[in-house]
């Protein structure tokens, strides 16, 4: 359970960082044909929240990950 707490942590951190700091999101979703989702999903009131939330279950199965050995 906690391989994949933290490997869902990770790759949450990395995509929610990737979106905050660069323009990946329009790319991705240009691509996809989901453009009129970046009135909503690329602002920073939701990017922020979800960053903040990806790090701290990161860090918690990190927690649990020490706590078990």
């Amino acid at each position: 359970m906690t391989h994949k707490l933290l490997t869902v942590g990770i790759i949450g951190t990395v995509t929610a960082a990737l979106c905050c700091f660069t323009a990946f999101l329009p790319w991705l979703l240009g691509g996809l044909g989901l453009s009129g989702a970046l009135g909503y999903v690329y602002r920073d009131d939701v990017l922020l929240p979800m960053l903040a939330f990806f790090i701290a279950m990161t860090g918690y199965a990190l927690w649990r990950r020490r706590r078990a050995r």
